[in-house]
């Protein structure tokens, strides 16, 4: 079966076999006449105990999807390909010894010239790790709603819940080696804008400031806490030095587009907002305390700057 798909597609290449066949994710391919794999990688056996030869049909890879998710896997990626269209799904794979591992499927439909469907390709992640981040996300998440997590005035978790969730991503990013980000923010001359607007004003504009944030926060994971009287931060998993600066970024032209008037600032006529960044793969001594102590600093420094301004990123 490993020499089909070679052959298939790409007849003089034995590197490519051994590039398939090293790699952490595992490719296979079914025909789409006759629903019958031409191939699934030897790691297979390594991930859940079935042996490459025992994967014959559609028909074995359904019955070792879990019961729970069986129907809804199995119907929609039947009505994706149906329709050629490339989908990806998550779901509990059974192995052989009755346990299970969470896999996402990423299938790629190949078509003839004529536009009819010719055969499935794809690859399966063991993703296990990363629903284990998302339930204990999940976990901590139902923790804010019992346990005071979120700031009464904004709406957005407090500080005790940013501590909480940068210790889950910190130790996500150990383990997985992708890079966290973190962005402090600090609105300029606050005191002043209360002492002439007012602290209902005041306390308005932090809500706005929240919900603005919040937009600029647009994936799953990203997380937005008030950690203080005027200052926001942004924990963003998974994300280099270059998109966190973009953020950034995002987060100071929402806030220009809002134009929420702040007479008596020295940096503009319009509320503004200095910005911290950092980013970090931590390793096993790094600390979390002394990575925020950092963009802490940075922070600091953009407002030493004149304020109105991002360091570091």
């Amino acid at each position: 079966m490993t020499s089909e798909i070679t052959q298939d597609m790409d007849p003089d290449s034995a590197v490519y076999k051994t590039l398939l066949e090293s790699t952490k994710a595992i490719p296979w391919k079914i025909d789409w006449k006759t629903m019958k794999f031409a191939y699934i990688g030897p790691q297979i056996e390594n991930l859940l105990g079935w042996a490459p030869d025992s994967w014959a049909s559609v028909e074995d890879w359904a019955a070792r999807i879990h019961e729970e998710d069986r129907e809804r896997v199995v119907n929609f990626c039947v009505a994706q390909s149906k329709a050629g269209v490339d989908h990806e799904a998550d779901y509990r794979a059974l192995t052989r010894d009755g346990n299970y591992v969470w896999i996402r499927d990423v299938v790629h439909v190949v078509r003839k010239e004529n536009g009819e469907v010719d055969a499935l390709v794809g690859f399966m992640f063991d993703i296990s790790e990363r629903k284990k981040t998302e339930e204990k996300l999940l976990s901590l998440q139902k923790e804010l709603e019992a346990l005071s997590f979120k700031d009464e005035l904004t709406g957005i978790p407090n500080r005790r819940m940013f501590d909480s969730i940068l210790e889950v991503e910190w130790t996500n990013a150990t383990r997985s080696r992708l890079p966290l980000s973190l962005i402090l923010f600090d609105i300029d001359h606050f005191k002043q804008y209360n002492d002439h607007y007012g602290h209902i004003q005041g306390d308005n504009c932090l809500r706005r400031m929240a919900q603005l944030l919040n937009r600029a926060a647009t994936r799953p994971r990203d997380f937005l806490a008030r950690i203080g009287g005027e200052e926001f931060v942004l924990v963003l998993p998974e994300t280099d030095a270059e998109a966190a600066a973009k953020v950034a970024r995002r987060c100071q032209d929402l806030l220009a587009e809002e134009g929420i008037p702040h007479e008596q600032s020295p940096v503009s006529p319009i509320l503004t907002i200095s910005l911290g960044i950092g980013t970090i793969t931590p390793g096993r001594s790094d600390r979390p305390i002394d990575f925020i102590e950092e963009v802490d600093k940075r922070l600091y420094q953009a407002k030493e700057k004149g304020r109105n301004r991002i360091v570091g990123g």
